[in-house]
């Protein structure tokens, strides 16, 4: 497990990773990614985690993202491909759903994306910044 998790932080990435990747629903979470625009120099994959004020007051909200950060852990060092960006936003049944379900939902929905990614390829050239 070379691959090395750095947070995606900035709205300018978030809104990349939005408008030009890949997106998978399910009841717990919504999944979203795109090739990365930036050069690392070890094989890289970064997350960005997100709860709207949709899931409740910031309690909530931050239960949501941790549930989501543990799953995470867990299953991008496996199922990720390095080089990607990835956004994971919580819905409402993130609160409520057992990790068992969780972690099989993320687990599915990493692969999904996964083979999306094997239709097309990753752009060539120079990434712009």
């Amino acid at each position: 497990m070379s691959d090395k998790l750095i947070l995606i932080k900035k709205r300018p990435d978030f809104l990349h990773v939005t408008h030009n990747g890949y997106k998978v629903v399910r009841s717990g979470f919504v999944l979203q990614a795109a090739f990365s625009r930036r050069h690392f120099p070890a094989p890289v994959y970064r997350i960005g985690y997100t709860a709207s004020k949709k899931i409740g007051n910031a309690v909530c909200r931050n239960r949501a993202k941790r549930r989501l950060r543990a799953v995470c852990r867990a299953l991008l060092p496996l199922e990720a491909v390095a080089g990607y960006d990835y956004v994971i936003i919580a819905r409402h049944a993130t609160l409520d759903m057992p990790y068992k379900r969780l972690y099989k939902e993320l687990k599915f929905a990493l692969i999904e994306i996964k083979q999306e990614f094997n239709d097309v390829p990753p752009p060539t050239g120079e990434p712009n910044e």
